[in-house]
């Protein structure tokens, strides 16, 4: 990864498989565009969330942010995804589900937000079983799918955080699964307000995840405040796309400890803790949900929770309701005419 934050000799090396890579994305999108590949239009509004830069940017907790901003206006929102190292097969993920079959952003969002989540890598036939079995949803969120051009979308999120586009090329020469300058209709960048990455429109509309008071696995309405934990023996554990990022957060309320960065979607086991002698073992709600389904570690009394909520500028589910209205009236408008 930090050999794709400048153009040094590996970049340069990668750069004619790059152009390659380019240009196969190019081509891929241009028969989606000129309908030699089939793009499939839901009777809903759909809403993609993703990135372009390689790894966690925050998706799942914008994701969530959007389920509960519709729930709260009224509205039935559904949530697709793939489902990172879930089944082929199209699942709806329920409160018994493993995150071994589900996967582990999937199971948190059903968790936090309450509404009906499917997952399957064909987001197509994904959203369709969802609608079947969820006839009152009425707006469909795609937890990541920027490249998934099967499914006609209506509103397209980009999202960004303080790496920006890194060097600004593609893969395997830089991060970029696209190129930086792609179409979307919303740019969202989760950074502090001082944070001026690379590449990122000075326009784009900031997004902060707040830390919200830790809770304790085995007693969920158990809560303990940060201040409380200094002084104490820490080990702070991730398995999210970015751990630095959990882990500056909890070093800004003060607090010390040893980190454990841990592969995305890593998997715990009953021993994954054996060898820690620490008082406190904090940990993201991406990695909650799966130690909370290991006897072991959801009664191990050191294990604490660190939610985190999404905070973004305050007419920005505004300007996406707007921009709904807009294409519903862009539609109409093309089916009358036709």
């Amino acid at each position: 990864m930090r050999a794709w934050m400048r153009r040094g000799w590996f970049a340069r090396c990668m750069w004619p498989v790059a152009a390659l890579f380019k240009t196969l994305v190019n081509l891929r999108f241009a028969l989606f565009l000129m309908g030699y590949k089939r793009s499939t239009c839901l009777p809903v509004p759909v809403i993609i969330v993703g990135n372009i830069f390689v790894g966690g940017t925050g998706k799942t907790p914008l994701v969530i942010w959007l389920a509960q901003q519709f729930s709260q206006a009224g509205w039935h929102p559904g949530v697709i995804s793939r489902g990172y190292g879930a089944a082929e097969q199209v699942i709806e993920v329920t409160s018994a589900a493993l995150a071994l079959d589900v996967g582990d952003e999937p199971l948190l969002i059903a968790t936090k937000t309450g509404c009906p989540v499917f997952v399957g890598r064909d987001r197509v036939s994904a959203a369709q079983a969802l609608l079947a079995r969820h006839p009152q949803v009425n707006v469909l969120i795609s937890d990541d799918g920027l490249q998934h051009y099967a499914l006609q979308r209506d509103i397209e999120i980009v999202l960004f955080d303080q790496r920006g586009v890194g060097n600004g090329w593609p893969l395997p020469a830089g991060p970029l699964r696209e190129t930086a300058v792609r179409r979307r209709d919303f740019t969202v960048l989760n950074a502090g307000l001082n944070c001026v990455p690379p590449g990122v429109a000075d326009d784009a509309i900031r997004m902060q995840l707040q830390l919200k008071t830790p809770y304790s696995l085995r007693e969920p309405e158990q809560t303990m405040a940060p201040q409380l934990m200094q002084g104490k023996h820490i080990l702070a554990v991730a398995g999210i796309g970015n751990p630095e990022r959990f882990f500056t957060s909890l070093r800004n309320e003060g607090l010390q400890f040893e980190s454990q960065a841990l592969d995305d979607h890593h998997e715990f086991s009953a021993r994954s803790f054996d060898d820690s002698n620490a008082e406190l073992i904090l940990m993201t709600e991406k990695d909650a949900v799966k130690c909370a389904q290991i006897d072991v570690l959801k009664n191990d009394a050191r294990i604490w929770v660190v939610p985190v909520q999404a905070q973004l500028e305050s007419d920005f589910f505004a300007r996406i309701l707007a921009k709904l209205i807009d294409k519903k009236v862009e539609k109409e408008h093309g089916s009358t005419t036709a």
